[in-house]
């Protein structure tokens, strides 16, 4: 019977659906105000990670200016970059210099003499070959499973202790119509310091003539044996720095002008090269350009955060919020104040070529920018560099913001708390509707249950009163 009811047969009503509705009824203002709170937390919450983000790019886009490395920028330029291609680093001070490139630089290389190999699988002979470059030395044990040219070579090349150097092979005329092959030693190194010697302890017991391992000995500082015959000299770089020689045992020389590396492409003797270090104003432009485009997109995120939409319009989700009213306020001051650490007349931003105009946006004049620059360039890194300049003020003002447990921080966390708050509340909401359900459905039942069994009396006392009348 409570099934039966429970589906409204005992009265023809559905039960269900007058119970659901009733439900909703009573929990849909709830849940549209809950829904309407987190709506106004997520759009505040998401509006003050878009603030943090812009305000950490605007902080990111001003540390060179702040540190002032920004303005270390120079540049260096080669007169002719087919003898010398100059670069410069940090540390290049303005200056210009004549430079001449007397000798380059160059990897020793020998060549295995005498009559040369029949092949590369002829068999040269067994003991120890030793192969030294720069104090360091490659012993290898040579016997009978590894002494022809070939594993000879594989052996130098595959070697873990190899001190540099490059094993190879090749196979050329031998002056009789026929050929000849030829062990080849190069230093992967240049410079002097990297020069090849060979010795070897010859199981002919010769460890001198032209037989045996003894054929691929070079030793001239030594014992003097030569049989290897030096195809490329190693020799250093040398070069004329304002008449002055500097020796390298590299073709790219950064020691010798500080900040600057002269990458040797030929040697010209005779040949003066001009080497120009100058201020990178470009580079520096571009950094401050940065800067400028940076703060233009806070202000613009700002603007459309604090919007008023109007009557018809949408506000922004930060619209009256006196934080962002602050940072904004705040922003604008260290921009807009003079540097009075700085020496000169170059302590505001609009004198060095920065301005905002009239929409707010930040406007870089260039040539103006670039004529500070030119003009005193101390001046313009003092004005973001110094201990109270533009980016040093700028800096410890948004930190107070973005740093972790800042301003911003503890306003997210008491956001996210108001989210976890309101989803509490919806459950609460919803619990309340679960028992006010069960209950309805309780009295719908019951009710259903006595419209059944009045339903029933009343067909009995009809049938009762039918057979009287009979």
């Amino acid at each position: 019977m409570a099934i039966a009811s429970a589906l409204g047969i005992g009265s023809g009503i559905d039960i269900n659906g007058i119970v659901n509705q009733l439900v909703q009824a009573e929990g849909q203002p709830a849940f549209a105000a809950l829904d309407r709170q987190k709506s106004t937390v997520d759009a505040r919450l998401s509006a003050i990670g878009s603030l943090k983000s812009a305000l950490s790019d605007f902080q990111s886009s001003f540390t060179k200016l702040k540190s002032g490395t920004a303005f270390d920028a120079n540049k260096a330029s080669s007169s002719d970059e087919q003898v010398i291609v100059a670069t410069a680093e940090f540390g290049a001070v303005p200056a210009r210099y004549s430079v001449e490139v007397t000798q380059l630089a160059s990897a020793h290389k020998l060549v295995s003499g005498g009559a040369g190999f029949s092949d590369m699988n002829a068999t040269v002979g067994t003991g120890t070959l030793n192969l030294s470059v720069n104090g360091q030395t490659l012993a290898l044990t040579i016997d009978a499973n590894n002494n022809s040219l070939l594993a000879i070579r594989d052996a130098i090349n595959g070697a873990t202790d190899n001190p540099g150097v490059n094993a190879s092979i090749i196979n050329v005329d031998d002056g009789a119509g026929g050929t000849v092959s030829r062990l080849v030693l190069s230093s992967q190194e240049v410079g002097t310091q990297n020069t090849i010697s060979v010795t070897a302890v010859d199981d002919d017991g010769n460890n001198t003539d032209a037989s045996g391992l003894s054929q691929l000995v070079f030793d001239p500082a030594g014992s003097g044996v030569t049989n290897m015959q030096e195809q490329t000299q190693a020799q250093d770089a040398i070069i004329q720095v304002d008449g002055q020689t500097a020796t390298r045992s590299s073709n790219s020389i950064s020691d010798v002008i500080n900040g600057v590396t002269l990458d040797l492409k030929s040697a010209q003797p005779g040949n003066t090269i001009n080497i120009a270090v100058e201020v990178d104003t470009q580079a520096i432009s571009e950094s401050v350009k940065g800067f400028v485009d940076s703060y233009n997109a806070l202000f613009s995120l700002s603007q459309s955060l604090g919007r008023y939409g109007g009557p018809e319009g949408t506000n922004g989700a930060l619209l009256g919020d006196s934080t962002l009213r602050n940072i904004m306020n705040k922003v604008r001051q260290d921009l807009g104040s003079p540097v009075a650490s700085t020496n000169s007349s170059l302590n505001t931003l609009n004198m060095i070529g920065i301005d905002i105009d009239k929409d707010g946006l930040m406007t870089l004049d260039s040539s103006k920018f670039e004529k500070a620059v030119k003009s005193d360039l101390s001046a313009v890194s003092a004005l973001f560099s110094s201990s109270d300049g533009v980016a040093s003020r700028l800096q410890n003002d948004l930190d107070t913001y973005i740093q972790a447990g800042g301003i911003l921080e503890t306003q997210s966390d008491s956001l996210s708390k108001r989210l976890r708050d309101i989803s509490d509340r919806r459950d609460t909401v919803q619990l309340r509707l679960d028992n006010l359900q069960r209950r309805l459905q309780k009295q719908f039942i019951a009710m259903d249950v006595a419209v059944g069994q009045f339903q029933s009396t009343g067909a009995y006392l009809t049938q009762q009163l039918s057979a009287l009348n009979r």
